[in-house]
């Protein structure tokens, strides 16, 4: 709509109740985002609700990946709606400062990243002007400015910027959990319905607060004015204000972030290479913090029994350097040493390190098991599925089928599905919903789900256990030329075998052992 009335970019949206129904178009958001015309769009009806926008009028952002980011153009001649033009800004001519005025006015969070030709090259008429923003103005145009030393842009010198969502968590017990809140017009909160951890994660990233440790619902006495957002939208990678849409709900959205420590470049929220955030004394001032990986001379299996711990994840199943990919980053400059029942990675002791870099491959990689398990059969790879998130739930029989019960099966190490079956129980209890298409998808579990209310639960059985548990064994690698003897000791049990490996790492690794 903003677009189509030359008004620069959408800044919000929002209703205006009236006291009786009246004759009203309603157009379809989908008809119209897929590039269809507004008159194809349209079906006559009756409403009390009517939809208000608020367009940002003088500025834009285009050829970015959301409202929040592109290359910054600037409407021309105010004064004369008849002789106006959309003009690019050269960088030279453009601060930090004017880039939070922009943001602030398309309704975006504080800048991220100002640069020339991030979002393409153009050959647009130039602004004639430099501003001199204090960034507190409401407008761009609002700004002091004054005559530009250039008259066109050099190639790549076109501003492009990108803001932050206007997000926040709070009522928790650090800026990383709590009830999650979006500012579009005014802080509202967030219906807390069907949002996963991948989902959350997003949210996580969002603030720079880690990976996603578990999501939640605070119950209010009486419905407020609340966003709904889809979880399908934000983790097709759209910019949250995109995929907000206005109602009323008395049950809100909570998310915990692990906000120190976060396991990237993985294929799961429990897996990937260990990073940790610098400066935590310095909450502040969040520009002075950067994460930084860790060495796994400095890192223990106690230590990753913490971690995993603390990212809401089961116990670490495997530990291993440049698993999960080499990267040129700062290193955490301590050895930790935990004693393995802290809740937090920066609660243990910690020593210098006697590095400042880690070696190619030497990085933490880390592994952690999910936490599922099935009750009240004659084995433990039988019975009602609970997975734990905070606390242990049952599972809401959700059409399930044998391929995703399989993963399950799978997960506890319990050969292959045999069957599944429906349990009802006389009253509703708090369970988790989890999407068989994702499961089936090769997200795990926990990734999938999100808290409801049932009295069905799903009940599965598997074949057998195919190994006695799971835990980290160390490799002692003796060259002998080109082949190498390696034996296997496992920490959880006494067990030792012997393998002939060519071209394998003269080194001490670790590794998952299985038996």
């Amino acid at each position: 709509m903003c677009k189509e009335l030359d008004c620069g970019s959408a800044a919000s949206t929002g209703r205006r109740n009236e006291s009786s129904n009246r004759a009203a178009w309603e157009i379809s958001p989908d008809c119209v985002e897929s590039g269809s015309a507004l008159n194809e769009c349209l079906s006559s009806g009756f409403s009390s609700s009517i939809i208000k926008i608020t367009c940002s009028d003088s500025v834009r952002l285009v050829n970015g990946t959301s409202l929040c980011s592109g290359r910054l153009e600037v409407k021309s001649d105010q004064s004369n709606q008849s002789n106006q033009w959309w003009s690019s800004v050269c960088e030279a001519d453009f601060d930090q400062q004017d880039g939070e005025v922009v943001c602030r006015e398309l309704g975006c969070g504080a800048p991220l990243v100002l640069w020339g030709a991030l979002y393409g090259e153009v050959k647009a008429p130039m602004w004639t002007k430099e501003f001199h923003c204090e960034g507190n103005e409401s407008a761009l145009l609002d700004c002091r400015s004054s005559g530009s030393a250039g008259k066109t842009c050099s190639p790549g010198k076109a501003v492009g910027l990108t803001c932050s969502e206007r997000v926040r968590l709070v009522g928790g017990s650090s800026r990383c959990a709590g009830a999650l809140e979006v500012k579009r017009g005014e802080w509202r909160p967030v219906f807390g319905s069907n949002w996963t951890l991948t989902s959350a994660d997003v949210m996580c990233k969002e603030l720079d607060c880690g990976s996603a440790a578990s999501t939640g619902r605070r119950n209010e006495s009486s419905n407020r004015a609340a966003w709904e957002i889809s979880p399908d939208c934000v983790e097709s990678g759209s910019a949250l204000n995109e995929c907000l849409s206005s109602g009323f709900s008395s049950s809100i959205l909570k998310i915990t972030c692990s906000d120190s420590v976060r396991l990237v470049n993985g294929t799961s929220l429990c897996s990937g290479r260990l990073e940790v955030k610098s400066d935590q004394s310095n909450q502040s001032n969040q520009s002075n913090q950067w994460w930084s990986l860790v060495c796994e001379a400095d890192f223990d299996q106690r230590d990753a029994e913490v971690v995993c711990r603390e990212l809401g994840c089961g116990a670490p199943s495997v530990l291993w350097g440049a698993l999960y990919g080499e990267v040129e980053a700062p290193m955490w400059t301590k050895e930790f040493h935990c004693e393995g029942n802290e809740s937090a990675l920066l609660d243990c002791r910690s020593a210098g390190s006697a590095g400042n870099t880690c070696s190619p491959g030497k990085a933490v990689g880390l592994t952690c098991s999910e936490r599922v398990r099935l009750v009240g059969g004659s084995s433990r790879c039988a019975g009602a599925l609970e997975v734990k998130q905070g606390d242990w739930r049952p599972v809401y029989d959700s059409n399930w089928t044998l391929t995703s019960a399989a993963e399950v099966c799978r997960e506890l190490h319990c050969g292959s599905v045999v069957s599944t079956e429906l349990r009802i129980e006389s009253t509703l209890k708090s369970s988790w919903e989890i999407r068989p298409d994702c499961v089936q998808s090769g997200s795990a579990l926990r990734e999938c789900m999100s808290p409801m209310w049932s009295s069905s639960f799903l009940e599965v059985t598997c074949s057998g256990p195919t190994v006695s548990s799971i835990g980290l064994v160390r490799l002692v690698v003796l060259s002998l030329g080109l082949l190498l003897l390696i034996t296997v000791v496992c920490v959880t049990h006494q067990v030792t075998f012997i393998a002939l490996l060519i071209k394998a790492p003269a080194q001490m690794k670790h590794f998952a052992c299985e038996y």
